[in-house]
């Protein structure tokens, strides 16, 4: 575990003092940067020591057979696995001919610095040599956000107390040796070597490699271009292998001189294009960064994050730590989806192999809902993402005996990843995740065109698969049965309700979208015959409720299964599913994410607040938080509900999932989706944000720990500036208006830079709900019970 003196509490940086080689592999995911195309982990600059070594490029992967021990019908054949492409963050440093190894001499000081405002990690630390040479090295690293293609380091040593001999060797390496696999199935397969190569080039200062992966066929290309400046005499020689091209610098300094060198990189790839317009893309994306040297690349970088803080920086009083950690939550995802540009934004972005570097619904659930508000142009290019994959989500329907689209639980490519077809294949719902990110698009830009050419198409086929897989009963209910929901240990069963609500809000929207875009319905083959049959599905869909009980039930029959035995579970032997066989988790009321839970916030009208109550109540005590996704979910509903403390601890946790290495895996990426959700708990939770169709509306309450919660919303062409205070709420309409807006139920006409506030009902007092033992969330200075 991560803790909470590796980093010190900053409003706008991230500081590491001191190195923590126990923690190394975790600092590499936390310092990640990347623009949403380019990735590069926190690796040291020198390569070593490290813990995972990762430099990524979006959608590039290679496949790998699936193991099965019984063949069927319908299995996914080939897995996909993000692979570590050409690293070019790599500058080796040698004093007095012996490498500057962080192992070795006296580490006389070190400290990392990520800042959020200029998108930059920068390192300095003073070190002195086995022979006691002492050299002070100063680097700053960036992903640039405007130029999509380009990463840069400048790096500078400088001679501290007496004369030095240095050799700088800025390297491209391919086939980087990566550590073994640790035995957790979250974690990423290796693959050993995965490119081939295809061109070497080096020259003065420029450097190219290109390389070919072997069964996925994609040709990826890197360059480097470099900048030296140091005493005379300095020198420089260039060469390449097959993979590597390293430029190797050499100067003497005496004390207080420097060496600098400024280093460009460009990256590209393709699965079509040939090598030479590989090797002249990653040219001439070169050529255009050298354009504005590395002055403009950090010019430009904070001129993007002064615009992105503008519209989306959270504001609190009262929680240092929390008012950093949402910082670096939304700093992080703006990177895995600022330049994706119709990729898909993987589980862990580009930060690290964790989970095969593959996308889940949590994309479409918990990244984009805040990237909407903030980003929403990334949203577009990830929507037209799932778009450009329908072809293989047709295909997949077709294999399945369905209708319409049967979009992945997990991919890179856009076809099935999953060799475990129950919480896979079965996990139906990321169709309706994807028509819920489309409306909610939608309805909070208004792009009419974006509708036209990509939500309708999307909207239909994902509807169409809902109306083949579900089925009318004799008495004209409609249900979906054999499907799992978010809830991982619960599967293959009938009618799970956060499914068929999601479900129901999908057909719904298809029906309303065909008629608002007749020509593009008929392109597609919708007649009225078809979305009638859509609407009555959703009219008659079924949503299981236990009278007795007074609870909706997460599926049909859940509440009337044995209840998972806690009292007997050891606290080492969470998380569940490495402990204990599936088929025992999925016929016990035990729940790994929330699920019921996340139906009552997403489709928050179709439940009243006794019911969200009452069923708040019940799952509470059954959910063990094996996932990062659920932290956030129960913060917003125990919000709702009352238990403001409650919703304090889980938003603590999940802001802090990956800062301090909650779930033990921040080596292999973070959570992106966590990171998103704790936006999710402070602007739907304290903030009581709801969007639902054309309604705005807002419910804020405050914990006792904060004084003052403030953000602002990209909305419908304009920003909304909310602002909470222990009593009352100030909405302000920066921008052109008339806006209205929803205040705990009552309707507020907002116009432009006139501020209107409204007082906060007080909260009504519920008792505390219990949670299973030893799995209670941290509580924090006056946390609830």
């Amino acid at each position: 575990m991560i803790t909470q003196t590796s980093y010190t509490v900053e409003p706008w940086v991230l500081r590491e003092r001191g190195l923590h080689p126990d923690v190394l592999p975790q600092s590499e995911s936390v310092f990640a940067l990347s623009n949403g195309h380019v990735g590069w982990r926190g690796n040291l600059d020198e390569g070593e020591p490290h813990g995972l070594p990762g430099s990524y490029l979006n959608g590039v992967h290679e496949l790998h057979p699936l193991p099965y021990a019984e063949a069927g019908y319908g299995y996914p054949e080939s897995g996909q696995t993000v692979i570590n492409v050409t690293n070019g963050k790599i500058i080796r440093l040698l004093v007095d001919d012996e490498p500057f190894d962080l192992r070795y001499g006296r580490l006389r000081s070190h400290e990392r610095v990520l800042d959020l405002r200029a998108g930059t990690l920068t390192r300095t630390c003073e070190w002195t040599s086995p022979a006691g040479t002492t050299v002070r090295v100063r680097s700053t690293r960036l992903v640039s956000f405007t130029q999509r293609a380009i990463a840069a380091v400048a790096y500078e040593v400088e001679a501290v107390d007496g004369p030095a001999r240095v050799v700088v060797q800025s390297e491209l390496v391919a086939n980087e040796q990566l550590p073994g696999h640790n035995g957790d199935p979250r974690a990423a397969v290796v693959l050993e070597s995965p490119l081939e190569a295809e061109e070497q080039f080096a020259k003065d200062g420029r450097l190219r490699l290109v390389h070919r992966t072997r069964r996925s066929g994609l040709r990826v290309g890197a360059a480097a271009d470099h900048l030296v400046s140091g005493p005379d005499p300095t020198t420089t020689e260039s060469e390449a292998t097959d993979h590597l091209a390293r430029l190797t610098i050499a100067s003497a300094l005496d004390p207080g001189e420097r060496l600098r060198v400024e280093k460009l990189v460009s990256y590209g790839w393709s699965g079509t294009r040939s090598l030479p317009a590989i090797s002249d893309q990653v040219d001439a994306a070169l050529a255009a960064a050298a354009g504005v040297g590395w002055s403009g690349l950090l010019a430009e970088q904070r001129a993007y994050l002064d615009e992105f803080w503008a519209r989306s920086d959270v504001e609190i009083d009262g929680d240092e730590q929390i008012q950093q950690a949402v910082r670096f939550a939304l700093f992080h995802v703006l990177q895995a989806g600022a330049r994706a540009e119709q990729r898909a934004i993987p589980a862990k972005g580009l930060t690290g192999s964790g989970y095969d570097g593959h996308a889940f619904w949590d994309t479409e659930m918990f990244v984009l809902p805040l990237l909407t508000y903030t980003s929403p142009g990334a949203v577009a290019e990830a929507l037209r993402w799932r778009q450009s994959t329908l072809p293989a989500a047709r295909e997949r329907a077709v294999q399945l005996g369905l209708r319409g689209a049967a979009f992945p639980w997990r991919t890179i490519e856009g076809s099935e990843g999953s060799a475990y077809w129950p919480a896979g294949t079965a996990a139906f719902h990321v169709n309706a995740d994807i028509a819920d990110a489309v409306v909610r698009y939608t309805s909070a830009t208004g792009d009419e065109q974006f509708e036209r050419d990509t939500g309708v198409e999307l909207l239909v086929e994902t509807a169409r698969l809902w109306r083949s897989l579900g089925h009318h009963d004799h008495r004209g209910t409609f249900h979906l049965d054999g499907v799992t929901g978010p809830d991982e240990y619960s599967a293959v069963a009938d009618d799970n309700t956060y499914t068929n609500l999601m479900a129901r809000a999908n057909l719904l929207a298809a029906v309303d979208v065909v008629e608002r875009h007749p020509r593009r319905a008929a392109e597609l083959g919708v007649d009225e015959e078809e979305s009638a049959a859509w609407r009555d599905a959703a009219e008659a869909m079924h949503l299981p409720y236990n009278d007795e009980l007074g609870v909706h039930e997460q599926h049909a029959g859940f509440t009337r299964y044995q209840r998972w035995d806690f009292a007997s579970t050891r606290p080492d032997q969470y998380p569940l599913l490495l402990h204990f066989p599936y088929f025992d988790l999925y016929r016990k009321q035990v729940v790994k994410q929330a699920d019921l839970v996340l139906a009552m916030y997403t489709c928050s009208p179709h439940f009243d607040a006794e019911h969200k109550a009452r069923n708040f109540a019940y799952y509470e005590p059954l959910t063990v938080r094996d996932s990062s996704l659920s932290a956030c979910c129960q913060a917003v509903m125990a919000a709702e509900t009352g238990h403001l403390r409650l919703a304090y601890d889980y938003l603590h946790e999940a802001a802090l999932m990956d800062l301090q290495d909650l779930e033990h895996n921040t080596r292999d990426g973070l959570h992106i989706a966590s990171l998103a959700g704790t936006w999710m708990a402070l602007v739907a939770g304290f903030g009581g944000m709801r969007h639902h169709g054309e309604r705005v509306a807002f419910a804020p309450r405050l914990p006792e720990q904060f004084g003052r919660l403030a953000f602002t919303l990209e909305l419908r062409g304009c920003r909304l500036r909310v602002e909470i205070g222990r009593t009352a709420a100030t909405y302000t309409l920066l921008g052109r208006g008339p806006l209205t807006i929803h205040h705990h139920g009552e309707p507020l006409t907002l116009d432009a830079e006139k501020p209107q506030t409204r007082d906060i009902p007080p909260v009504k007092p519920r008792p505390a709900p219990d949670q299973p033992l030893h799995r209670r969330p941290n509580h924090q200075p006056g946390g609830e019970g």
